[in-house]
């Protein structure tokens, strides 16, 4: 069959290759086409246009980069019409997909939706979209089917892809050491405009613990100088690429942006705190917009405070330190972190996503 996936964004690249990977297995002649990333590429996706040309987020940002956008949707929109797929499969990336998934349903193709939008933290009214124009929608959060419920929509809960992910790199052997002091991860982010903001106030951590090495996670779509410029002062900061999860797999704690970073994190069991520092345009519409009590997803899906959170003004070199000197030196806290992170796994689950979601698919395709 001819499936057509759309990922604009590095996890969806990831999520997006594990599925493929499976819908590989039980459709040995898919013919696979789509957006996405070097990911989805050596998964067998014939990708047209990379995440990188796509990640724009903040509403400065996307008014910003309005013409690229508007221009990149036609686009897509003509090779998906040129491509003719069974089944169009949409990974995440709302602002983008629900645009493609209406134009999509008036064209009569048949859409999945694989880890559905973040509909329940702002913007409720998209589930009349999302029930009008997607045929089938696939939950990766447990809260979320209910959520869906409320609005007569029948969703299918898959799991968490993350879980099978991270459960597969802790399995590998261990790696030689990053450094040669205890290592503290830095997890800053994608996008160059909130690195740029959030990264100098992370490192400002490092003068303090001179005796940790502070490993800065370098995402794909961030350049070398970049990075660089923002790290080049600190004797006691370093940068790896490519390596998120062995550095999370020695890491004594971590600063995170938020995100899936965060729950990779909490998966990996590393102490971390939640760092955020946006646009302040952006942030003022947001928090007018978004509905739900926290930023992080370890939060939402424990639905208490579990690992802290220092978003925009709070997000302080003094607060930084409070709260990394507690992950560090704090016994007490450190137990009772395992033990939430514990209670995290136990609420995922251990299914395998990426099959059940690839099953749900390739049979929807062929039995359309």
């Amino acid at each position: 069959m001819k499936y057509y996936i759309i990922a604009g964004e590095a996890s969806g690249d990831l999520h997006g290759s594990n599925l493929v990977k499976q819908m590989k297995q039980l459709d040995t002649a898919a013919d696979i086409r789509g957006w996405g990333g070097d990911m989805m590429e050596a998964a067998g996706v014939n990708v047209v246009k990379h995440y990188r040309e796509l990640a724009f987020m903040g509403f400065v940002e996307v008014v910003m980069n309005l013409r690229t956008i508007l221009r990149n949707m036609e686009t897509c929109k003509k090779d998906i019409a040129a491509f003719k797929p069974d089944v169009l499969v949409l990974v995440d990336y709302p602002g983008f997909n629900m645009r493609i998934a209406e134009w999509a349903r008036q064209q009569g193709i048949k859409i999945v939706y694989y880890i559905s939008p973040q509909v329940w933290a702002w913007k409720e009214n998209r589930v009349k979209k999302l029930k009008r124009d997607v045929d089938k929608m696939l939950c990766i959060l447990p809260f979320e089917q209910d959520f869906y419920r409320k609005w007569n929509y029948e969703t299918e809960y898959v799991g968490h892809p993350l879980v099978e992910v991270v459960k597969k790199a802790k399995e590998e052997p261990a790696d030689a050491p990053l450094a040669d002091k205890p290592i503290i991860a830095v997890l800053p982010g994608s996008r160059k405009q909130e690195v740029s903001v959030k990264l100098p106030i992370m490192l400002t951590m490092a003068k303090h613990f001179p005796e940790y090495q502070f490993v800065v996670a370098q995402a794909p779509s961030l350049d070398d100088h970049f990075l660089e410029s923002l790290t080049g002062q600190h004797p006691n900061v370093s940068m790896v690429k490519g390596k998120t999860y062995k550095l999370l797999r020695q890491a004594e704690a971590a600063l995170v942006t938020s995100g899936t970073a965060t729950l990779e994190t909490a998966l990996f069991g590393v102490p971390e705190v939640v760092c955020y520092k946006g646009n302040p345009i952006s942030y003022f519409f947001a928090k007018r917009l978004i509905k739900v009590k926290y930023i992080s997803l370890v939060n939402l899906i424990m639905d208490r405070l579990v690992v802290k959170e220092l978003i925009q003004h709070d997000l302080t070199e003094e607060n930084l330190l409070k709260e990394l000197t507690c992950l560090l030196k704090d016994d007490k806290a450190r137990r009772q972190l395992k033990a939430d992170y514990a209670e995290l796994w136990h609420k995922l689950g251990e299914r395998d996503a990426s099959r059940r979601a690839a099953e749900i698919i390739v049979d929807y395709a062929q039995n359309k």
